[in-house]
């Protein structure tokens, strides 16, 4: 759904209140967050798509990887996952299902989750995800709301998923990328995430980031936050061919969406290429998390993140006094 028609439909809602919901909708968050106890509280969230690959158990690993990445952005612990299915059973045969939820099980698994059920409609396009309930403490959840000027921007995967899985789609990309950007978007983000949580409170704020592209979750946690951000969109961690191929126009619908949602208060460098733009507005599948963090902490994280594999996570930005939500793309 287009981010403006989703934030509309939003504001239109009456909010939940309750002295235990501690993260709501309104901040525009990857989950939300309830307090059973002083020290114990839920992470809910769920998501599903349609297919980004053409192997359905990949496809599977993919969608459970990108539901349980919200989780992570929130420095939860996945506990139990329930499977959300639109099957178009008069064109598809039930190995094709079962393959997909052996993928989704897989990763669940990984990720130390149980997978409890769920539910399967009849549809006419086949749709896949999870819903996810995690915990974490009370005291020490990560939101859009934390970032303080001064702090660095760090992003723990490289972009590039929505042009990659285009050129997919229209046969453009060989078997070793497909492998690769297949790997790359069922790997979970939990070790960015221990990294991530093992600086806490220096480590402020996170998102995924997925539909709405870098520049698009980037400008949430802005607003949130009440900051402006610089991004440095030379320092960009990117995946192989993904912007020369951005360049031969293996470009997404959600890129010209996306940019609706975020140029009215992002001013690009004028001499930035067009594939490198492309990138930042580019929607991402199972990308990696943004992290704002002190600046006397980031040694530390990216060297955390590299110890847990995270090898492609780099600095990108920094968090700035100024109108919230307002973005600077430096070439």
């Amino acid at each position: 759904m287009p981010p403006a028609a989703l934030g509309a439909a939003l504001h239109a809602l009456p909010r939940s209140t309750h002295p235990d919901l501690l993260v709501g909708f309104e901040g525009a968050d990857d989950a939300g967050v309830f307090r059973l106890t002083p020290d114990l509280a839920l992470v809910q969230t769920v998501d599903f798509f349609t297919p980004v690959v053409d192997d359905p158990f990949d496809y599977g690993r993919i969608a459970a990887a990108n539901a349980l990445s919200d989780v992570y952005a929130m420095g939860g612990i996945p506990l139990t996952c329930l499977n959300v299915v639109c099957f178009p059973a008069d064109k598809l045969p039930g190995e094709v299902l079962a393959q997909i939820l052996s993928g989704g099980h897989e990763v669940a698994h990984q990720a130390g989750a149980v997978v409890c059920g769920g539910h399967t409609v009849t549809d006419v396009e086949l749709k896949y995800g999870m819903a996810v309930t995690g915990r974490v403490h009370p005291d020490r959840i990560y939101t859009n709301a934390g970032a303080r000027s001064g702090d660095v921007l760090v992003l723990t995967k490289p972009l590039g998923t929505g042009i990659l899985t285009t050129a997919i789609k229209k046969r453009k990309a060989g078997e070793d990328l497909i492998r690769l950007v297949t790997s790359t978007m069922a790997t979970l983000n939990r070790d960015a995430s221990e990294a991530m949580t093992a600086l806490w409170p220096r480590t402020r704020a996170a998102t995924d980031v997925t539909g709405f592209g870098l520049l698009g979750h980037a400008m949430q946690l802005a607003r949130a936050s009440g900051v402006a951000l610089e991004l440095h969109a030379s320092a960009l961690p990117i995946l192989p061919e993904a912007e020369s191929l951005a360049g031969w126009g293996m470009l997404t619908r959600g890129e010209k969406v996306n940019w609706e949602y975020v140029g009215p208060t992002t001013e690009v460098d004028p001499g930035l290429p067009a594939p490198r733009r492309s990138l930042l507005l580019d929607p991402q599948t199972s990308g990696g998390l943004l992290i704002a963090v002190d600046p006397s902490a980031v040694d530390a994280l990216l060297a955390g993140l590299q110890e847990r594999g995270t090898l492609a996570a780099a600095v990108v930005g920094r968090v700035e006094d100024g109108e919230p939500g307002r973005i600077h793309v430096r070439s």
